[in-house]
């Protein structure tokens, strides 16, 4: 949560988890993971013994999909809002 308070002598400072490079670490992790799912997602199509598994990769790409979404709009918001 940021804070409110209007700082006299200095800048207000953020939390780490609010800094664009903490964003830019989680996009880049995040699609990484997504490129992962995309793999397991070809893996398990490609095995007719995997098919029942297919799932596990696809919860990967929808979840790292969205958290990249949710960053850059996030991100978005920051630079529209100067």
């Amino acid at each position: 949560m940021l804070s409110a308070k209007n700082p006299v002598f200095r800048k207000a400072s953020i939390p780490w988890y609010h800094s664009k490079t903490a964003y830019g670490v989680a996009i880049v992790s995040m699609l990484l993971v997504f490129l992962f799912g995309l793999a397991g997602i070809s893996v398990a199509r490609a095995n007719t013994q995997f098919n029942g598994y297919i799932w596990v990769p696809i919860v990967l790409v929808v979840l790292s999909g969205g958290i990249i979404l949710f960053n850059i709009i996030r991100l978005i918001k920051r630079h529209a809002a100067r």
